[in-house]
């Protein structure tokens, strides 16, 4: 397993980017409304997830703090495992993340949503929007990586916070002393800053400033990948787009903006399949130029998606 993983693109069909700003004003809304009533008992670190309770359990409280879904069998004795390592880290974060345990085959509805491929499979969901994590188990290190990214996304993308706590007590704990912010940090919270501001010419050059100095920045690699899509597609007019690629299938200047426009509106594979025919039927600069896009677009999606994995086998059939 690799942190690259919680690439934040499953911020699934880019709805996060769309959804930032609302969930950062509910989740100030909903931490002022705490401090308003003196409700602040402290939520349990781990829940037993249902179909039932999803919504309530998931869904919503994802707006106050990231919570990491982990779906497991009882015939699957990596998931019992690494269920263990999760809830114990649960309690080491004190709060910062809420860890919800599915059982597939309870959750069979669930199950198909998330398109879960086989368990151990954990996902996180921040402000409503789902994305894959990890799947199969990992080397705590990896995991606790993978974590503090999640966490620092969490915050600096949607403001959402959770409050730290001792790990079954009934009041905050207090916070620990945080450390400095690091200039790269600092850059990237400038350039997430731009992009959720809607500064999209301001986002592409933060975000290659950060990626001069530290090239193997994978939230500054994706940030770049989304802010460049968004800036393709800003003031584009979808029907003229469409009516152009389905005029002239062979024109790949417009097969390429029709699949910008089929992944901005959550049409991923619709994309990746455009891109794939396009990279089949032509042939030297043109064909670099398909199969370069759909490189950016899987970016923009996160490598271990379903929808990329499925993406790039297609792709290699195509080329070889």
């Amino acid at each position: 397993m690799q942190p690259r993983n919680m690439s934040m693109s499953g911020v699934v069909d880019l709805a996060a980017l769309k959804a930032a700003g609302e969930a950062k004003a509910k989740a100030e809304q909903a931490r002022a409304q705490r401090q308003e009533t003196g409700d602040t008992a402290a939520s349990p670190l781990v829940i037993e997830v249902t179909e039932e309770t999803f919504e309530s359990d998931v869904l919503q409280r994802s707006a106050e703090v990231p919570v990491v879904i982990s779906f497991w069998a009882d015939q699957a004795e990596q998931s019992k495992q690494l269920n263990a390592t999760l809830e114990r880290l649960a309690a080491q974060y004190r709060g910062r993340f809420v860890l919800a345990t599915a059982d597939v085959y309870a959750n069979q509805l669930l199950f198909q949503q998330f398109g879960v491929q086989g368990v151990p499979a954990v996902f996180a969901v921040l402000a409503g929007q789902a994305m894959p994590l990890f799947q199969g188990s990992a080397p705590e290190d990896q995991i606790t990586e993978v974590l503090d990214q999640l966490i620092l996304v969490a915050e600096q993308r949607f403001g959402i916070v959770g409050a730290e706590v001792e790990a079954g007590a009934a009041e905050p704990a207090e916070q620990a002393p945080q450390r400095p912010a690091t200039p790269q940090e600092l850059a990237l919270s400038a350039a997430h800053a731009a992009l959720d501001a809607g500064d999209l010419g301001g986002a592409v050059q933060a975000y290659k400033n950060v990626l001069v100095d530290e090239p193997g920045n994978v939230e500054a690699a994706l940030g770049l990948a989304q802010a460049e899509l968004l800036t393709r597609v800003q003031g584009a007019d979808p029907q003229a787009v469409r009516a152009a690629a389905a005029d002239a299938p062979g024109d790949v200047a417009a097969q390429l903006a029709a699949a910008d426009l089929d992944l901005v509106g959550g049409h991923v594979e619709d994309a990746f399949g455009r891109l794939v025919d396009t990279v089949r039927r032509t042939a030297g600069d043109d064909r670099d130029a398909a199969r370069v896009r759909l490189l950016e677009l899987f970016e923009v999606i996160g490598p271990d998606d379903p929808r990329v994995i499925a993406a790039r086998t297609a792709l290699a059939r195509v080329l070889f």
